[in-house]
C-alpha cells in the first residue's frame, strides 16, 4: 500500500521545488538536491529516478502513487503551458492556505467544545452532589425542597441512577472524538456529509467562496482557462461548492459567457465575479483571481473569529445563568426558614 503525502509535504516539497526552478535548476538536479537531505521518507529520491528515466515532473508524481490527482494533474498543465514554477508555487499557496484555514476551523470549534463539557460537569455536579447536601440541611430544620428546587433534586437523583449509563455514553463519545481526531478519512466523510446538508450557508459559505475562490487562483496560475479550472475545482470540493461549479459548467456548455454564467450559478459573490471579469479583459486574470481568493479568505476568517465570538460570551452566560438559578431556588427558600425559625 503507497503511503499518501501529507497536506503540509506538498506544501514544503512544492515549494522547495519552486525556488529551485526559479534559479534556473532543472527538475532532476532540483529533485537530487532535496534527495541529499530527503525528508520525505525516500519519496524524493524515487522521484529524482523516474525523472532522471526520462519521465516529465507530473509523471513521476503519478507514479509514484503519494500525491493527489489533482496534483499531478497541475503540474502536468503547467508542463504544457512552459509555467511549471508557477503552478508549483500556486499549489504551495493552495496547500498553505487550505493548512491554515483548517487550523483556524479547529481551533474555533475547540473552545466552545471545551467550554460547554466543563459547563455540563460544573451543571452536573450542582445537581448530583450538592443539592442533596441542602437537602439534608431542609430536613434537619423540619422542612423539604418543593418548587423548582425539588424538580431539580429529582433530576439530579435521575442523573446519578443512570450514571453508569452516562459514563458508557461518554467513554463512547469520547472514543468517537478520538477515532475523528486521528482519521483523516473520518473527518473528510463528516465533512462531506456537512456540507451535503447545512455546509453552504452563512460562515460556512464564505468559507466554501474561500476554498473555492483558492482552487480556481491555483489552477489559473497553473496555466489553466477559468473554465478548467471551474472543472478542477469540481472535482476537489463536495457538497454545495460542486454542485455550484457543475451548474456553472452546464451554463457554460450552454453557451452563457464566463461572468454571466459565474454569477447565475452563484460561484463566487458578484462583487468577485465582476472583478475577474475586468482582470481577465486586462490580460491579468491570474493576478486578480489571486487578489479575490486572499480577500475572501480573509473575510471568511473575519467572519469565523466574529462568530466565535458571540458563541463564547453566550456559553458563559448561560452557564452563569443556570448556576445562579440552582443556587437561588435552594438558596431563597432556606432563607426564609431561617428567618422564620430566627
Amino acid at each position: 500500500m503507497k503511503v499518501k503525502v501529507s497536506k503540509d509535504d506538498i506544501a514544503h516539497l512544492c515549494l522547495e521545488l519552486s525556488l529551485l526552478l526559479h534559479a534556473g535548476v532543472s527538475t532532476g538536479d532540483a529533485l537530487t538536491l532535496l534527495a541529499e537531505e530527503d525528508g520525505y521518507g525516500g519519496l524524493v529520491s524515487t522521484l529524482a529516478e523516474h525523472v532522471d528515466e526520462g519521465l516529465p515532473l507530473s509523471a513521476a508524481l503519478r507514479e509514484s502513487g503519494a500525491f493527489p490527482a489533482y496534483v499531478c494533474g497541475m503540474v502536468e498543465a503547467g508542463e504544457k503551458t512552459g509555467r511549471t514554477e508557477e503552478a508549483l508555487s500556486a499549489l504551495s499557496r493552495y496547500y498553505e492556505d487550505r493548512i491554515r484555514m483548517e487550523r483556524r476551523i479547529r481551533s474555533a470549534l475547540t473552545y466552545p467544545a471545551i467550554m460547554l463539557v466543563l459547563m455540563l460537569a460544573v451543571i452536573g455536579v450542582l445537581l448530583v452532589k450538592v443539592l442533596p447536601v441542602f437537602e439534608s440541611v431542609y430536613a434537619s430544620l423540619g422542612g423539604s425542597m418543593t418548587g423548582l428546587a425539588g424538580g431539580l433534586l429529582s433530576l439530579g437523583r435521575g442523573l446519578e441512577k443512570a450514571l453508569p449509563v452516562l459514563l458508557a455514553v461518554l467513554a463512547v463519545l469520547a472514543a468517537f472524538a478520538a477515532a475523528v481526531a486521528l482519521s483523516a478519512s473520518l473527518r473528510a466523510r463528516l465533512i462531506s456529509l456537512w456540507q451535503q446538508s447545512r455546509g453552504d450557508k452563512g460562515v460556512f459559505r464564505m468559507l466554501n467562496d474561500a476554498r473555492l475562490a483558492q482552487v480556481m487562483a491555483m489552477g489559473m496560475a497553473g496555466g489553466l482557462h477559468p473554465e478548467e479550472t471551474v472543472t478542477l475545482a469540481s472535482g476537489l470540493l463536495d457538497g454545495g461548492p460542486r454542485e455550484r461549479c457543475q451548474n456553472c459548467l452546464s451554463r457554460l456548455e450552454g453557451g452563457e459567457d464566463m461572468n454571466a454564467a459565474l454569477i447565475a450559478s452563484g460561484l463566487l459573490p458578484p462583487r468577485s465575479c465582476r472583478l475577474l471579469a475586468l482582470g481577465q479583459r486586462s490580460g491579468a486574470g491570474d493576478v486578480t483571481m489571486e487578489h479575490i481568493a486572499q480577500s475572501l479568505t480573509e473575510d471568511s476568517e473575519t467572519a469565523l473569529d466574529a462568530l466565535t465570538g458571540r458563541v463564547e460570551p453566550a456559553l458563559v452566560l448561560v452557564c452563569s445563568l443556570l448556576v445562579g438559578l440552582i443556587l437561588l431556588s435552594v438558596m431563597l427558600p432556606l432563607m426564609n426558614i431561617m428567618a422564620a425559625i430566627g
